[in-house]
């Protein structure tokens, strides 16, 4: 849970620095899919960092279920970029959590080998970076987040810069794969589309400094392609696009491309 959350960077042009965040709280229930949706500036990386710990809030503070938060290996970070070691393997970028956390490749290969196979990638273990699509690296990225069985996915804004029909391929295979791990999954994008596909529960934040201005519901039904043929999916899309638009003044931005 998120309580009263705030963040202020130092800025040498102003004298009390630029507010990224302010006041954000927020319950995050075990094994939900949420996006953080916003246009850009608000703060949704900015909040991320601070949920995975490689950045410390002014005011405010993040209470985990339990009293503590959960270990370095039960927490996994997608990047926009997919950030693989060029020189390395597919088989052997997937194994670093788990070499870093002091597994032996023999003890890893077998949860290396699935983690593969559960995004796509069988038979591409020894390829390296460069013989492989945007799309393909960024599944690789996925598997080493997944690799080590995490509780907590964080996401920002991974399928980005890929192509629309890559995007919609592995939108679907991340949903399928949240469904099969039931891991709690937080996704920043300021996609409409997007969220409205991915995510259990959407939350939109207002421009900088970043609030929770909104929450809206995300779809149960149906799976798989059809879902995003349904008319529910498309009352979603335009109830957040009507919900942007009184946020941000008339000026939200509509998402990219779906």
């Amino acid at each position: 849970m998120l309580e009263g959350i705030g963040r202020r960077f130092a800025d040498r042009g102003t004298a009390r620095g630029v507010e990224a965040l302010a006041d954000i709280s927020l319950a995050i229930a075990e094994g939900e899919f949420l996006a953080l949706l916003g246009p850009s500036g608000c703060g949704k990386s900015t909040l991320l960092r601070l949920i995975a710990g490689l950045d410390r809030p002014d005011g405010g503070r993040i209470v985990w279920a339990g009293g503590a938060a959960p270990p370095a290996g039960q927490v996994g970070f997608v990047f926009q970029d997919a950030t693989l070691l060029p020189w390395a393997s597919a088989a052997e970028n997937v194994f670093l959590p788990l070499r870093l956390a002091g597994l032996s490749w023999d003890a890893a290969k077998g949860r290396v080998r699935d983690a593969l196979g559960a995004v796509g990638l069988d038979g591409f273990a020894e390829a390296r970076p460069h013989a492989l699509s945007g799309g393909m690296r960024m599944r690789v990225s996925i598997a080493r987040a997944l690799v080590t069985r995490p509780r907590l996915l964080l996401m920002d804004e991974p399928f980005a810069a890929l192509d629309e029909f890559t995007r919609h391929r592995l939108q679907a295979d991340l949903r399928a794969l949240w469904l099969q791990a039931g891991c709690t999954v937080i996704f920043v994008t300021h996609s409409i589309y997007e969220a409205a596909f991915l995510a259990r529960r959407v939350v939109l934040m207002s421009p900088r400094p970043g609030r929770i201005a909104s929450e809206i519901a995300g779809l149960d039904q149906p799976e798989g392609a059809a879902r995003r043929m349904h008319a529910a999916y498309a009352a979603l899309v335009g109830r957040i696009s009507a919900r942007m638009e009184e946020i941000a003044g008339g000026d939200a931005e509509r998402g990219a491309v779906p």
